[in-house]
Protein backbone atom coordinates (compact mmCIF):
# COMPACT_ATOMS: atom_id res chain seq x y z
CA UNK A 1 0.00 0.00 0.00
CA UNK A 2 0.94 3.76 -0.20
CA UNK A 3 2.09 6.21 1.95
CA UNK A 4 -0.26 8.81 0.55
CA UNK A 5 -3.28 7.03 0.65
CA UNK A 6 -3.02 7.38 4.55
CA UNK A 7 -2.60 11.24 3.95
CA UNK A 8 -4.92 13.54 4.88
CA UNK A 9 -5.39 17.43 5.42
CA UNK A 10 -4.97 18.82 8.75
CA UNK A 11 -5.46 22.19 9.84
CA UNK A 12 -2.27 23.54 11.82
CA UNK A 13 -4.67 25.09 14.27
CA UNK A 14 -6.11 21.95 15.38
CA UNK A 15 -2.86 20.85 16.50
CA UNK A 16 -2.87 21.07 20.31
CA UNK A 17 -0.40 23.65 21.71
CA UNK A 18 -1.51 23.63 25.48
CA UNK A 19 -2.36 20.61 27.84
CA UNK A 20 -6.15 20.98 28.99
CA UNK A 21 -5.98 22.18 32.68
CA UNK A 22 -8.66 19.79 33.73
CA UNK A 23 -7.25 16.44 31.72
CA UNK A 24 -11.11 15.02 31.61
CA UNK A 25 -12.52 17.72 29.80
CA UNK A 26 -10.88 16.21 26.65
CA UNK A 27 -13.60 15.32 23.85
CA UNK A 28 -14.11 11.98 23.12
CA UNK A 29 -14.71 10.32 19.70
CA UNK A 30 -15.78 6.76 19.48
CA UNK A 31 -15.72 4.55 16.87
CA UNK A 32 -17.98 1.60 17.01
CA UNK A 33 -16.29 -1.30 14.04
CA UNK A 34 -19.30 -3.60 14.28
CA UNK A 35 -21.88 -0.80 13.36
CA UNK A 36 -20.00 1.43 11.64
CA UNK A 37 -20.88 4.14 13.55
CA UNK A 38 -19.52 7.61 15.05
CA UNK A 39 -20.52 9.01 18.64
CA UNK A 40 -19.13 12.04 19.98
CA UNK A 41 -18.77 12.07 23.73
CA UNK A 42 -16.41 13.76 26.21
CA UNK A 43 -14.37 11.53 28.13
CA UNK A 44 -16.17 10.87 31.06
CA UNK A 45 -18.67 9.23 29.22
CA UNK A 46 -15.87 6.39 28.52
CA UNK A 47 -17.26 4.64 31.99
CA UNK A 48 -20.31 4.36 29.45
CA UNK A 49 -18.57 1.89 26.86
CA UNK A 50 -16.44 -0.06 30.03
CA UNK A 51 -18.64 -3.28 31.33
CA UNK A 52 -17.76 -4.72 34.49
CA UNK A 53 -14.92 -7.95 33.78
CA UNK A 54 -13.30 -5.81 31.37
CA UNK A 55 -9.30 -4.63 31.37
CA UNK A 56 -7.96 -1.38 30.44
CA UNK A 57 -3.76 -1.62 29.96
CA UNK A 58 -2.04 1.39 30.21
CA UNK A 59 1.52 2.32 29.47
CA UNK A 60 3.50 3.35 32.97
CA UNK A 61 6.23 4.43 31.29
CA UNK A 62 7.79 8.44 32.40
CA UNK A 63 9.26 10.83 30.40
CA UNK A 64 12.86 12.34 30.74
CA UNK A 65 13.94 15.76 30.23
CA UNK A 66 15.95 14.09 27.51
CA UNK A 67 16.96 17.55 25.26
CA UNK A 68 19.91 19.16 26.38
CA UNK A 69 21.34 22.61 24.95
CA UNK A 70 24.64 22.96 25.15
CA UNK A 71 27.53 25.10 22.51
CA UNK A 72 29.91 23.81 20.11
CA UNK A 73 33.42 24.27 20.29
CA UNK A 74 32.65 27.37 17.83
CA UNK A 75 30.75 28.56 20.02
CA UNK A 76 27.31 27.92 17.79
CA UNK A 77 24.48 26.58 19.47
CA UNK A 78 23.69 23.09 19.73
CA UNK A 79 21.24 20.36 20.82
CA UNK A 80 21.16 16.69 21.61
CA UNK A 81 17.59 14.44 22.05
CA UNK A 82 19.02 11.74 24.61
CA UNK A 83 17.35 8.58 22.99
CA UNK A 84 18.91 5.62 24.87
CA UNK A 85 21.65 3.99 27.53
CA UNK A 86 24.26 2.03 25.10
CA UNK A 87 26.51 -0.99 26.37
CA UNK A 88 29.82 0.56 27.77
CA UNK A 89 32.12 -2.17 26.30
CA UNK A 90 32.87 -0.63 23.09
CA UNK A 91 33.58 -3.44 20.02
CA UNK A 92 36.50 -3.47 17.87
CA UNK A 93 37.04 0.32 16.98
CA UNK A 94 34.13 1.44 18.37
CA UNK A 95 32.89 1.47 14.63
CA UNK A 96 29.94 -1.37 15.44
CA UNK A 97 26.97 -0.02 16.78
CA UNK A 98 26.66 -0.65 20.48
CA UNK A 99 24.24 -3.47 21.86
CA UNK A 100 21.34 -1.33 23.88
CA UNK A 101 20.65 -2.06 27.76
CA UNK A 102 17.76 -0.85 29.07
CA UNK A 103 17.62 2.28 31.12
CA UNK A 104 17.85 4.34 33.47
CA UNK A 105 22.05 4.31 33.34
CA UNK A 106 23.12 3.17 36.45
CA UNK A 107 26.72 4.29 36.26
CA UNK A 108 28.30 1.51 35.60
CA UNK A 109 31.28 1.57 33.09
CA UNK A 110 31.47 5.01 30.42
CA UNK A 111 28.35 7.31 29.70
CA UNK A 112 27.95 6.20 26.27
CA UNK A 113 24.57 7.17 24.64
CA UNK A 114 22.40 7.42 21.77
CA UNK A 115 21.18 11.14 21.06
CA UNK A 116 19.98 13.01 18.18
CA UNK A 117 21.39 16.02 17.12
CA UNK A 118 20.93 19.75 15.86
CA UNK A 119 22.15 21.29 13.94
CA UNK A 120 24.68 18.24 12.26
CA UNK A 121 27.67 18.09 14.43
CA UNK A 122 31.07 17.02 13.19
CA UNK A 123 32.12 13.32 15.19
CA UNK A 124 35.06 14.10 17.24
CA UNK A 125 33.97 17.60 18.64
CA UNK A 126 33.22 18.38 21.73
CA UNK A 127 29.63 19.82 23.13
CA UNK A 128 29.90 22.49 26.48
CA UNK A 129 26.77 22.44 28.69
CA UNK A 130 26.21 24.12 31.90
CA UNK A 131 27.58 23.04 35.21
CA UNK A 132 30.92 22.40 33.48
CA UNK A 133 29.32 19.24 31.57
CA UNK A 134 30.66 17.94 28.41
CA UNK A 135 29.64 15.40 25.41
CA UNK A 136 31.92 13.87 22.92
CA UNK A 137 30.47 12.91 19.62
CA UNK A 138 31.87 9.83 18.89
CA UNK A 139 29.90 8.53 15.73
CA UNK A 140 27.12 9.55 13.40
CA UNK A 141 25.33 6.33 11.84
CA UNK A 142 21.72 6.90 10.36
CA UNK A 143 21.42 10.17 11.06
CA UNK A 144 21.88 9.34 15.34
CA UNK A 145 24.67 10.25 17.24
CA UNK A 146 27.08 8.03 19.66
CA UNK A 147 28.13 10.42 22.47
CA UNK A 148 29.76 10.17 25.43
CA UNK A 149 28.96 12.12 29.04
CA UNK A 150 32.17 13.29 30.39
CA UNK A 151 30.44 14.01 33.40
CA UNK A 152 31.16 11.55 36.85
CA UNK A 153 28.03 11.48 38.22
CA UNK A 154 24.51 9.33 36.47
CA UNK A 155 23.00 10.35 33.80
CA UNK A 156 19.70 10.64 35.73
CA UNK A 157 21.33 13.32 37.48
CA UNK A 158 22.99 15.42 34.52
CA UNK A 159 19.32 15.12 33.06
CA UNK A 160 17.73 16.80 36.19
CA UNK A 161 20.29 19.50 36.07
CA UNK A 162 20.26 20.88 33.05
CA UNK A 163 17.68 18.46 30.70
CA UNK A 164 14.35 19.72 29.37
CA UNK A 165 11.28 17.78 28.43
CA UNK A 166 11.34 16.72 25.19
CA UNK A 167 8.14 18.68 23.68
CA UNK A 168 7.35 16.64 20.27
CA UNK A 169 8.20 19.23 17.42
CA UNK A 170 4.97 20.12 16.13
CA UNK A 171 3.99 22.19 19.71
CA UNK A 172 5.55 25.12 18.43
CA UNK A 173 7.28 26.79 21.78
CA UNK A 174 9.55 26.38 24.17
CA UNK A 175 8.77 23.72 27.21
CA UNK A 176 7.05 25.59 29.85
CA UNK A 177 6.77 24.16 34.04
CA UNK A 178 3.38 23.29 33.13
CA UNK A 179 4.80 20.57 30.94
CA UNK A 180 6.79 19.13 33.89
CA UNK A 181 3.35 17.64 35.27
CA UNK A 182 1.09 17.43 32.34
CA UNK A 183 3.28 15.47 29.59
CA UNK A 184 3.41 13.29 32.04
CA UNK A 185 0.44 10.66 32.75
CA UNK A 186 -0.55 10.89 36.64
CA UNK A 187 0.41 6.85 36.65
CA UNK A 188 4.14 7.18 35.20
CA UNK A 189 6.78 5.29 37.29
CA UNK A 190 9.38 4.11 34.97
CA UNK A 191 11.73 6.49 33.35
CA UNK A 192 13.25 6.23 30.14
CA UNK A 193 10.73 8.06 27.52
CA UNK A 194 11.61 10.47 25.44
CA UNK A 195 7.56 10.97 24.53
CA UNK A 196 4.37 10.66 26.42
CA UNK A 197 2.03 7.83 26.23
CA UNK A 198 -0.32 10.65 25.36
CA UNK A 199 -3.99 8.29 25.50
CA UNK A 200 -2.70 8.10 29.23
CA UNK A 201 -2.70 11.63 29.72
CA UNK A 202 -6.72 12.24 30.10
CA UNK A 203 -6.66 10.38 32.91
CA UNK A 204 -6.51 11.19 36.75
CA UNK A 205 -6.42 9.37 40.16
CA UNK A 206 -10.11 10.35 40.71
CA UNK A 207 -11.24 8.88 37.26
CA UNK A 208 -8.96 5.60 37.41
CA UNK A 209 -10.54 4.70 40.67
CA UNK A 210 -14.11 5.34 39.12
CA UNK A 211 -13.05 2.81 36.54
CA UNK A 212 -12.23 0.43 38.89
CA UNK A 213 -15.64 1.08 40.78
CA UNK A 214 -17.28 -0.08 37.66
CA UNK A 215 -15.41 -3.39 38.32
CA UNK A 216 -13.24 -3.04 35.53
CA UNK A 217 -9.47 -3.99 36.31
CA UNK A 218 -6.13 -2.08 35.14
CA UNK A 219 -3.11 -3.26 34.75
CA UNK A 220 0.38 -1.98 33.83
CA UNK A 221 2.88 -2.44 31.02
CA UNK A 222 5.98 -0.53 29.71
CA UNK A 223 7.00 0.86 26.59
CA UNK A 224 9.72 3.80 26.90
CA UNK A 225 9.14 5.75 23.90
CA UNK A 226 11.87 6.64 21.74
CA UNK A 227 12.74 7.73 18.55
CA UNK A 228 11.19 5.17 16.73
CA UNK A 229 7.64 6.37 17.47
CA UNK A 230 8.22 9.71 15.69
CA UNK A 231 10.90 8.38 12.77
CA UNK A 232 9.14 9.77 9.38
CA UNK A 233 7.93 7.28 6.88
CA UNK A 234 10.49 7.73 3.67
CA UNK A 235 9.15 5.21 1.50
CA UNK A 236 6.11 5.59 -0.55
CA UNK A 237 5.77 2.10 -0.21
CA UNK A 238 4.83 1.63 3.46
CA UNK A 239 5.72 -2.16 3.94
CA UNK A 240 9.41 -0.92 3.18
CA UNK A 241 9.40 0.97 6.43
CA UNK A 242 11.50 -0.26 9.34
CA UNK A 243 10.68 0.35 13.02
CA UNK A 244 13.17 0.68 14.96
CA UNK A 245 13.98 -1.13 18.83
CA UNK A 246 12.12 0.26 22.09
CA UNK A 247 12.49 -1.56 25.66
CA UNK A 248 9.62 -2.75 26.99
CA UNK A 249 8.46 -4.83 29.96
CA UNK A 250 4.98 -6.84 30.31
CA UNK A 251 5.73 -8.35 33.98
CA UNK A 252 3.95 -11.83 35.35
CA UNK A 253 1.45 -10.33 37.07
CA UNK A 254 -0.04 -8.02 34.33
CA UNK A 255 -0.10 -11.41 31.74
CA UNK A 256 -1.68 -13.12 34.20
CA UNK A 257 -4.28 -10.31 34.93
CA UNK A 258 -4.31 -10.09 30.59
CA UNK A 259 -5.35 -13.86 30.29
CA UNK A 260 -7.53 -14.33 33.13
CA UNK A 261 -9.79 -11.82 31.19
CA UNK A 262 -9.41 -13.51 28.11
CA UNK A 263 -10.60 -16.89 29.34
CA UNK A 264 -13.59 -14.69 30.73
CA UNK A 265 -14.50 -13.64 27.86
CA UNK A 266 -13.84 -10.33 28.53
CA UNK A 267 -12.11 -7.05 26.85
CA UNK A 268 -8.71 -6.33 26.71
CA UNK A 269 -8.90 -2.34 26.54
CA UNK A 270 -5.13 -0.76 25.43
CA UNK A 271 -4.86 2.80 26.67
CA UNK A 272 -2.43 3.78 23.96
CA UNK A 273 -0.75 2.81 20.51
CA UNK A 274 2.15 1.64 22.55
CA UNK A 275 0.39 -0.51 24.83
CA UNK A 276 -1.16 -2.31 21.98
CA UNK A 277 2.77 -2.99 20.35
CA UNK A 278 3.60 -4.52 24.06
CA UNK A 279 0.17 -6.45 24.05
CA UNK A 280 0.58 -7.59 20.12
CA UNK A 281 4.54 -8.11 20.43
CA UNK A 282 4.34 -10.58 23.62
CA UNK A 283 0.71 -12.23 21.76
CA UNK A 284 1.38 -15.94 21.00
CA UNK A 285 -0.05 -18.30 18.55
CA UNK A 286 -3.20 -19.53 20.94
CA UNK A 287 -4.24 -16.02 21.59
CA UNK A 288 -2.67 -14.94 25.37
CA UNK A 289 0.36 -13.19 26.19
CA UNK A 290 3.47 -14.41 27.59
CA UNK A 291 5.50 -12.26 30.60
CA UNK A 292 8.48 -10.65 28.86
CA UNK A 293 11.17 -7.91 28.45
CA UNK A 294 13.36 -6.76 25.85
CA UNK A 295 13.37 -5.12 22.71
CA UNK A 296 10.12 -4.33 20.15
CA UNK A 297 10.30 -3.17 16.57
CA UNK A 298 6.49 -4.02 15.74
CA UNK A 299 5.63 -2.33 13.02
CA UNK A 300 1.20 -2.55 12.61
CA UNK A 301 -0.15 -1.41 9.23
CA UNK A 302 -2.77 -2.88 7.20
CA UNK A 303 -2.25 -5.88 6.75
CA UNK A 304 -1.52 -6.91 10.11
CA UNK A 305 -4.01 -9.35 12.45
CA UNK A 306 -4.59 -8.51 15.83
CA UNK A 307 -4.50 -11.30 18.64
CA UNK A 308 -4.62 -9.72 21.68
CA UNK A 309 -6.45 -6.49 21.50
CA UNK A 310 -9.98 -6.08 21.77
CA UNK A 311 -10.19 -1.98 21.99
CA UNK A 312 -8.29 0.58 21.69
CA UNK A 313 -7.87 4.51 23.70
CA UNK A 314 -6.32 6.85 21.42
CA UNK A 315 -5.46 10.22 20.52
CA UNK A 316 -5.74 11.86 17.03
CA UNK A 317 -2.54 11.69 15.00
CA UNK A 318 -0.99 13.41 11.97
CA UNK A 319 -0.58 11.86 9.09
CA UNK A 320 1.54 9.32 7.00
CA UNK A 321 2.62 8.32 10.69
CA UNK A 322 3.36 5.23 11.91
CA UNK A 323 0.87 6.27 14.74
CA UNK A 324 -2.10 6.44 11.95
CA UNK A 325 -1.31 3.70 10.07
CA UNK A 326 -1.75 1.07 13.46
CA UNK A 327 -4.91 2.85 14.21
CA UNK A 328 -6.24 2.65 10.38
CA UNK A 329 -5.28 -1.04 10.58
CA UNK A 330 -7.02 -1.47 13.81
CA UNK A 331 -10.59 0.81 13.13
CA UNK A 332 -10.16 0.05 9.05
CA UNK A 333 -8.82 2.61 6.67
CA UNK A 334 -12.59 3.78 5.56
CA UNK A 335 -14.30 3.86 8.79
CA UNK A 336 -10.96 5.82 10.35
CA UNK A 337 -10.66 8.60 7.28
CA UNK A 338 -14.67 9.42 8.18
CA UNK A 339 -13.85 9.18 12.31
CA UNK A 340 -10.65 12.04 11.10
CA UNK A 341 -13.26 13.75 9.09
CA UNK A 342 -15.70 14.27 11.04
CA UNK A 343 -13.03 15.50 13.84
CA UNK A 344 -11.29 17.73 11.24
CA UNK A 345 -14.71 19.66 10.91
CA UNK A 346 -15.91 19.58 14.82
CA UNK A 347 -12.75 21.23 15.60
CA UNK A 348 -11.48 18.58 17.60
CA UNK A 349 -7.58 18.97 19.33
CA UNK A 350 -5.11 16.78 17.58
CA UNK A 351 -1.93 15.26 18.41
CA UNK A 352 -0.01 14.78 22.08
CA UNK A 353 -2.31 17.42 23.83
CA UNK A 354 -5.68 16.91 22.12
CA UNK A 355 -8.77 14.98 22.54
CA UNK A 356 -9.00 11.07 22.55
CA UNK A 357 -10.82 8.43 20.11
CA UNK A 358 -11.83 5.51 22.11
CA UNK A 359 -12.27 2.43 19.01
CA UNK A 360 -14.67 -0.61 19.81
Amino acid sequence: MRLSDFDYFLPKELIAQMPLLKRERARLLVIKRKEKRIEHRIFPALLDYLSSGDLLVLNNTKVIPARLKGKKETGGRAELLVLRRLHPRLISGGSTPLEGVHPPDRGEGKSIYEALARPRIRVGSTIFFNEGIKAKILEKKNGKYKVEFLYPGRIEELLKKIGEIPLPPYIKRKPLPIDMTYYQTVYSKRNGAIAAPTAGLHFTEGFLQRVKEKGVSITFVTLNIGWSTFKPIREEDIEKHQMEKEYFELPPGAAKLINKTKKEGKRIIAVGTTSVRVLETTANTDGYVEPRKGWTSLYIYPGYRFKITDSMLTNFHLPSTTLFLLVATFAGKELIQRAYSEAIKGKYRFASYGDAMLIL
